[in-house]
């Protein structure tokens, strides 16, 4: 009966409040469990401060109601500063930047391991699209206008 009164006032709240103007991002932390909790496709988005591609995808494509609600709705949205020093766990393992002890600006195990182009280059931005196995379906190392980023998320 709880689950049921549960469901019925989230259905609600969607049907009273409008659409949430935001992506619920999460980090890699948040993904190990939410996946452990519903199986879901994922999408990665890989991005540093000084990217400028990527502050323009943040303001345009990322601000698309349509884009927010689709992968609000369908997907697990994560986004990772590819610079970041720190450690990550994931799936049991912990990942680290290793390319921040001797590069200015090293990027870190994650993007590198699952975002690198088949000749082992890493550029920005980059989005992943990840079925619910974890499994890459698709990939972009480019700027992605709204209707792009919608082509790579609908299929």
């Amino acid at each position: 009966m709880k689950k049921l009164i549960f469901l019925l006032a989230i259905i609600s709240s969607q049907l009273v409040f409008p659409q949430k103007s935001e992506i619920n991002w999460i980090g890699f932390e948040a993904l190990d469990d939410s996946l452990k909790v519903q199986e879901k496709p994922v999408v990665v988005y890989f991005y540093t401060d000084w990217c400028v591609y990527c502050k323009k995808m943040d303001r345009h494509a990322f601000k698309d109601p349509e884009i927010v609600n689709e992968l609000n709705k369908d997907f697990y949205a994560v986004k990772m500063n590819a610079e970041t020093t720190e450690a990550i766990e994931f799936d049991g393992q912990v990942f680290v930047n290793k390319q921040a002890e001797n590069k200015r600006n090293g990027i870190h195990q994650i993007p590198l391991l699952i975002a690198s182009r088949e000749d082992k280059q890493f550029s920005l931005p980059a989005v992943l699209v990840l079925d619910k196995d974890f499994r890459i379906r698709k990939r972009s190392f480019e700027y992605l206008t709204s209707e792009r980023m919608k082509e790579l998320i609908k299929g």
